[in-house]
Formats: structure tokens, C-alpha cells, sequence
């Protein structure tokens, strides 16, 4: 049946959603720009260890921030715990640049990270709940497309504060206005968009799903009036209840790992661990390292990187049209085989020693792959592929589950490079993308243009076709009533 969807509707609140992914993105990366002038007039220019610890601190908050996202979403509804990320955003973003101290300045990033755990994981979640079936993918991609281009405000908005530091001046660093005032600001400035996110995300109704799963049916069946009309609402409603999350509590961190629940988070797992340790993520982490290596002075290496940053954007725009079309497995094996192809070849590159624009061809290559593919397809999966009840929880360990990759890859790769070389390191990333390429064609069903609640019965008939108890729902499995 063809529904008359509001379009206008549906892209306004998932638009407003994906502002989380924004300031997730801004936050991410705007320390990056105020690090050599927080730096100076913290007084740790020369103390490598405490660098770390402010550039590695939001790790942590994102880690709590994930978890807190998954415990209070299934209970408390899906938009306060959005509105509970402006604010931390909006609080974060003055603390940071208000401090005078370090220590503050650490519990300030801290926060920051907290709300960076809470919208990556709820943004996506929300977005795919109230999604029509045929664009839900595009939808959910949105919201990797508003990291990208929080990544990229947060560069532009760096530059275009920091104050040009003439070739042998005599004032000292910290006398700089950048230093006194300058990195305040950078951190300052995150707080307009966050404001605005939080006088947004008022005007957005609450996932119908989770009004459904807590026995609001007439509220949710209002919201999804409203997205697609009467008979839009009557089919949403009735696919609901005839998969037996219409009602009862909210899943359990428990429940995650038994019967029937263990293969699916273990799928989400992997897939949101996997997302990381492809190796992508160090290219932007790690560009003036990975450039030098291939030859290139700081100059052609700013540009370099740029051209990467300009890579990344155009090529999310590329994904926003090609998850619905293509499918999400067929993306996500075209992503990890070709970084595969990608890091197969750079390797060999280091390992012969070629340098110059071969090089660059090869890095923005990869980054072009990941943004198309892995990149927003990851979070896509990740918001549709777990049942009602269990979602918000779910999402979360996998969320928790994807910032542990991040970590563990980010800090390993310096060591990987001293130890392997540039060629072995990116080779053993390209084994990880073979393992994964091999991993997705057996275990990920397609998704595409499905509702909800079909994946979930995909997935029932894919990890319990040979259960004793085939033929039941995974709700019946675990003693849970049908409506």
C-alpha cells in the first residue's frame, strides 16, 4: 500500500535529531584547533601524559554517556534523554572555556563527552523510529552526515578565530590573544548550535515505538497520523502489536546476553567494533603522520588533509542516496571489501617506498569508500536490526561497544606503526576488513525497505531457525504475551 507521507514533517524532526550528531561531531574535534594555545597557558606544552589525558578524557565521558543513553532511554522515552544532550552540550561548552585551571577544564571535557555518548547512540535510534520503512535508511544517514559537517564547522570555526601568529614575533605564546582568550571562544561558539538544539528538540514528538512499548497507543498512533495519515497509522500501529512489543517493560542489560537476544548484540557488536578497527578513523587521527610517512612537507600536508576533510562530506551526501537504493548488506560489503583492496595496496606502497600523489589518491579513496559505506551504514543497522523492547539498552552496549574501538584503535596505532611500519600496520588492517567482509555475507540479512518489525522477524528466522521452539516469536521464547 502507498502511504501519503509528510515529508516536510518527517524531515523536520529527523533533522532536529541529527543536531545531536552536529554538536557530537563539533565537540569531537574542535579541541583539536585550541590544543597548542589550551596547552600553553595550562602549562603542558612539555608534559606529553597530561596532553593525552585532555585530548582522551572525553573517551571516558562517552563511554558513561552511552550507557546512561541505554538505561534511562527504554524507561524515561526517547526525547528527554535528547533534551538532556543539549543541555549537557550547552553546559559543556561554557564550562570548557570558562575554566582557569586544568583540572576543571578536564571535568568540563569530561561532560562534553558524556553528551557526545548520549547522542550518538539516540540520535540514529529515534531517527529510525520514526522513519517510514522506504527512507528510513537515508534518514538515519542524516545523522552522519551532520558529524561530518560538525567536524568540518569545528575546523572553519578554528581557523576563523585563531589569530594569525606572525613568523618570529617577540610577544611570548602566552601573551597571545589566542592563548588568553582565543581557545575559550573555540569551545564558546559550540554553545550557539547547542542552544539552538535544545529549543528545537522541544517542538518534537516522542517516538511512537516507545510510546507503544508503554501502553501510550493513543499517542503514538497520533504521531504516526501525523507522519502519514490514517491508514499510514493504522498499518504501523497494527505491525506493532502483531510483534508483541505494543506493551510491557523495558528490556534488561541482562536479557541482552541469553536467549534469544545473544546473537543479535553479538551481531551489533561486531558491526559497531568492526566500524573502528576497519582502520579509517586513524587517517583522520593520525593524517600529519600517515602524510610525512608518504613524503610530504607541512604544507602539501595541511592541504592534503583538507582535501580528506572535503572527501568525507561529499561522499556521506553519496550514502544518503545509496542506502536505499543499494541496500544496507551490499554497502557494507562493498565497504569492507574495497578498504581491503585500498589498504592491501597502500601497504605495498610504504613497503616500496613510493611516494606522492599516489598516496593521496590512495588515502582519500579510503575515505571515500568509509563515507559511503561503513560510516552511516554502521549506525543505520545498528538503530533498526534490534527488537522495540530491547532497542535503547542495545544500542547503547553497542554504542559503549564502538567508543572501546575507538579507544583501542586510536591508542594502538602509534604502537602498531613503531612496531609493524606504515606497510605492516595497514596491512593488518586490511586482514581485519577481509575477516569482516567474510563475517557480514554470512550473518547480515538485507534490510532495505523493511518496517521494524520485519527485520526483527528476519532475524528470528535467521539466528533460531533450528530451535526447538521454531516458529515462535522471540518474545514467546523469552515468556513474553502477544497483544
Amino acid at each position: 500500500m502507498i502511504f501519503q507521507i509528510n515529508r516536510k514533517f518527517i524531515y523536520f524532526i529527523c533533522c532536529v535529531s541529527a543536531m545531536g550528531g552536529l554538536l557530537f561531531g563539533y565537540d569531537w574535534v574542535v579541541i583539536g584547533g585550541a590544543k597548542p594555545f589550551y596547552e600553553t597557558y595550562f602549562g603542558i606544552a612539555d608534559n606529553p601524559s597530561m596532553q593525552g589525558l585532555a585530548m582522551s578524557i572525553a573517551i571516558a565521558g562517552c563511554l558513561a554517556g552511552a550507557m546512561v543513553a541505554g538505561f534511562f532511554a527504554d524507561r524515561f522515552g526517547r526525547k528527554p534523554l535528547l533534551i538532556f544532550s543539549a543541555i549537557v552540550f550547552l553546559a559543556s561548552a561554557y564550562m570548557t572555556g570558562a575554566v582557569d585551571t586544568f583540572v576543571p577544564f578536564l571535568w568540563a571535557r569530561l561532560i562534553g563527552g558524556v553528551a557526545i555518548g548520549v547522542a550518538s547512540g539516540l540520535s540514529p535510534m529515534y531517527i529510525a523510529e520514526v522513519s517510514p520503512p522506504d527512507t528510513r535508511g537515508r534518514m538515519v544517514s542524516i545523522n552522519q552526515l551532520t558529524i561530518v559537517l560538525g567536524i568540518l564547522v569545528a575546523q572553519i570555526v578554528n581557523w576563523l578565530i585563531a589569530e594569525p601568529i606572525p613568523a618570529g614575533m617577540n610577544t611570548p605564546l602566552l601573551e597571545s590573544w589566542n592563548c588568553q582568550h582565543g581557545w575559550r571562544w573555540m569551545f564558546w561558539a559550540e554553545g550557539y548550535p547547542a542552544a539552538i538544539f535544545l529549543v528545537l528538540v522541544m517542538c518534537i514528538p516522542e517516538s511512537p515505538r516507545w510510546l507503544m512499548m508503554k501502553g501510550e497507543g493513543r499517542k503514538a498512533t497520533d504521531i504516526f497520523r501525523r507522519i502519514g495519515g490514517g491508514a499510514y497509522a493504522e498499518a504501523e500501529i497494527n505491525a506493532i502489536r502483531e510483534s508483541g512489543k505494543g506493551r510491557g517493560d523495558a528490556g534488561t542489560l541482562a536479557m541482552l546476553f541469553r536467549s534469544p537476544y545473544l546473537s543479535l548484540i553479538i551481531l551489533g557488536i561486531v558491526i559497531a567494533v568492526f566500524q573502528q578497527w576497519c582502520g579509517t578513523n586513524v587517517i583522520f587521527n593520525y593524517a600529519q603522520e600517515i602524510f610525512s610517512n608518504a613524503g610530504y612537507d607541512l604544507g602539501d600536508m595541511l592541504f592534503n588533509i583538507v582535501l580528506t576533510g572535503v572527501t568525507n562530506v561529499v561522499f556521506t551526501f553519496v550514502a544518503l542516496y545509496a542506502v536505499d537504493k543499494i541496500g544496507r548488506k551490499k554497502l557494507m560489503l562493498m565497504g569492507s571489501g574495497g578498504l581491503f583492496a585500498i589498504y592491501l595496496t597502500l601497504g605495498g606502497c610504504y613497503y616500496l617506498q613510493v611516494a606522492g600523489f599516489m598516496m593521496v589518491i590512495l588515502v582519500m579513496g579510503a575515505i571515500a569508500c568509509y563515507a559511503m559505506t561503513l560510516g552511516p551504514v554502521t549506525w543505520v543497522l545498528l538503530s533498526e536490526i534490534f527488537p522495540n523492547r530491547v532497542r535503547g539498552m542495545a544500542m547503547a552496549v553497542c554504542t559503549f561497544a564502538l567508543w572501546t574501538g575507538c579507544f583501542t584503535l586510536t591508542y594502538s596505532f602509534p604502537l602498531l606503526n613503531s612496531r609493524l611500519g606504515s606497510y605492516g600496520t595497514f596491512w593488518l588492517y586490511s586482514m581485519i576488513c577481509l575477516a569482516g567482509f567474510l563475517y557480514f555475507r554470512s550473518r547480515l540479512t538485507e534490510t532495505k525497505g523493511k518496517t521494524l518489525e520485519q527485520i526483527e522477524k528476519d532475524y528470528d528466522n535467521v539466528f533460531h531457525n533450528k530451535n526447538r521452539y521454531e516458529g515462535k516469536s522471540l518474545e514467546r521464547e523469552s515468556g513474553d504475551t502477544h497483544i
